[in-house]
């Protein structure tokens, strides 16, 4: 006779900010090398485990080529191979804006596009636990509202630089480090 257990699978979603995962993995600290591939995959289910994934998104800021320049041309091109190449292997990629002002580029709509998700993803019941890979404090309210609903969240950030603040309103961190980071080195 077959038994059927009564313990379910639990429910993950993970969320990459895209801009800020990159600028930390390309932080002096952790070195990864230029030209090398990172694994996602790997990442991924290094990250859930034996628990079920059911969305894996990556926010990014989408380039633009504002000056018609080879260089622009090149950093747009670079960024849609990366993205549909992630998009192929199942992320959902979730599009904010690059802002050019003054010679400074900043990223607009991403932070909210990530709160909005983590506020949807609790009321509808969508995921028991939320991965977070991001270090923006930004997204703190929206975490707390998270645990409110009673879900749990898991702060994905690096050891050379911890929010703390991501840590105290998290049920769980983990802070790689160089050494970690190089597992998911594409060969």
């Amino acid at each position: 006779m077959k038994v059927l257990s009564s313990k379910k699978r639990e429910k993950v979603v993970i969320y990459i900010d895209g801009s800020n995962f990159y600028k930390y993995l390309k932080n002096k600290e952790i070195n990864f090398p230029k030209g090398v591939k990172f694994d996602f995959n790997k990442f991924i289910s290094f990250l859930i485990g034996e628990r079920k994934l059911i969305s894996k998104r990556y926010y990014i800021g989408i380039a633009r080529n504002i000056d018609n320049s080879e260089d622009s041309k090149r950093i747009v091109s670079g960024q849609q191979k990366f993205l549909s190449k992630i998009e192929n292997e199942g992320f959902v990629i979730k599009r904010g804006r690059i802002m050019y002002d003054d010679g400074k580029i900043r990223e607009k709509g991403t932070d909210i596009k990530i709160a909005v998700d983590l506020v949807i993803g609790a009321v509808n019941n969508i995921y028991d636990t939320v991965i977070l890979v991001s270090s923006d404090t930004d997204l703190i309210p929206a975490m707390n509202y998270v645990k409110y609903r009673k879900k749990k969240i898991e702060y994905v950030g690096f050891s050379h630089a911890p929010s703390l603040g991501m840590q105290k309103h998290s049920d769980f961190s983990i802070l790689l480090r160089p050494d970690d980071i190089n597992k998911f080195k594409k060969e």
